[in-house]
């Protein structure tokens, strides 16, 4: 397995030096590498990034977010999405371009305090970001348990290629559908459900630390590998 090596970092401070692929946080200077957060530099064979430790979440195209309904007009929803931007879903994404509001009022597919998994189609910091709902698995969301953590928090409970949520998943019988707002849905047993709330809650206090995930695995009994 490729070795990652992590550190403590600071804005400006000099994380490595060689040839590396930046993934996030980081800019280059010749061939060195500098983090652009307060947070955790990991640095190997996959490139350099920068898990920051604080911060809100802000959208990017292609991410999968929770959101809940907070309003509505004639032809978009407007969306909650756990960050400093109202998102906005417009009818056209979920109707068509055929919509009418005549013949489809809003309120009759999402209301008020649904919550809906999106991807973010569009945003640029001069507008605010616009969602929809037309892939397979997005739309309204029907059951399971809400749990928030700090969006800054999110790759590391994902972890690399998705390690993270496959031991939690393997270790609690849950599925979790995690959004890159911080929004988390789980849907499994009660007692399966208790199990993956205290695993999310020890990743959002650890995940500065290097041996987390062999904690997650010792505290749901999963062995290395099962994910």
């Amino acid at each position: 397995m490729p070795e990652v090596k992590r550190k403590y970092v600071i804005p400006g401070e000099l994380i490595t030096e060689g040839n590396y692929r930046i993934i996030t946080n980081v800019i280059k200077r010749g061939n060195k590498f500098y983090s652009t957060r307060i947070g955790l530099a990991e640095y190997g064979q996959e490139g350099v990034r920068v898990i920051p430790l604080t911060g809100p979440y802000i959208p990017k195209v292609d991410d999968l977010v929770i959101g809940k309904i907070v309003d509505y007009s004639a032809f978009a929803w407007e969306v909650d999405i756990n960050s400093c931007f109202l998102a906005y879903l417009p009818a056209r994404n979920v109707y068509g371009k055929s919509f009418s509001p005549r013949q489809e009022p809003l309120v009759k597919k999402f209301g008020i305090g649904d919550l809906i998994a999106a991807v973010v189609t569009a945003f640029d910091r001069t507008r605010d970001p616009i969602l929809s709902v037309s892939s397979p698995g997005l739309g309204k969301i029907t059951k399971g348990e809400v749990v928030k953590i700090s969006p800054t928090k999110v790759p590391r409970l994902i972890g690399k290629k998705g390690s993270m949520i496959k031991t939690i998943e393997s270790g609690t019988g849950c599925k979790l559908t995690i959004g890159q707002n911080g929004i988390i849905v789980l849907t499994g047993q009660p007692e399966g459900v208790i199990k993956a709330v205290k695993a999310i809650r020890l990743v959002e206090e650890e995940a500065h630390l290097a041996d987390l995930t062999q904690k997650i695995q010792a505290m749901l009994g999963v062995k290395e590998g099962d994910g």
